[in-house]
């Protein structure tokens, strides 16, 4: 599978909302358990109107992730290296889309002179982040209605 990432536009709101709810109501099932109070809590902002905010927002980075043409990733991270959003279609789960979503945000976070990312995980993406490099990085915390775990991966600044 041929994976290009790109940093996001304005442009690409409305996929990126696609790939993130599509991503949250089929693959996230260990989360919200289908439980429609906790799903809505967790979709009730992922609207193209939030995604051209979190594109537009200048201390982030966003980039997309597509496979002949089609958007099939969407990852989001402010400049002091908290990801915010790191999500795949369901149709392209561990073929490496989101390693490199998770790639190109590191990248951009080492240039940045960043030196750790940060993430609350679900339960879903926690073995993800695990073989990426990320780490336990505290006790669970409650989001939308559920747990999410506290994660750091240290970055090696590049020479």
């Amino acid at each position: 599978m041929n994976i290009q990432t790109r940093p996001a536009t304005v442009d690409d709101a409305v996929d990126a909302c696609n790939v993130v709810r599509g991503s949250i109501l089929a693959c996230c099932h260990d989360d919200h358990r289908g439980d429609e109070t906790v799903i809505q809590g967790w979709l009730r902002n992922k609207t193209p109107e939030f995604f051209r905010g979190v594109i537009s927002e200048p201390n982030a980075f966003s980039v997309v992730a597509s496979v002949m043409g089609e958007t099939v990733g969407f990852g989001s991270a402010l400049n002091t290296g908290e990801v915010t959003l790191c999500y795949a279609v369901p149709s392209v789960r561990f073929a490496g889309v989101g390693k490199a979503l998770l790639a190109a945000i590191e990248d951009q976070a080492v240039r940045a002179g960043v030196e750790a990312l940060r993430l609350e995980s679900t339960r879903t993406a926690r073995t993800f982040y695990l073989r990426n490099g990320f780490m336990p990085d505290g006790l669970p915390v409650q989001a939308f209605g559920m747990e999410a775990l506290p994660m750091k991966k240290l970055l090696r600044p590049r020479a």
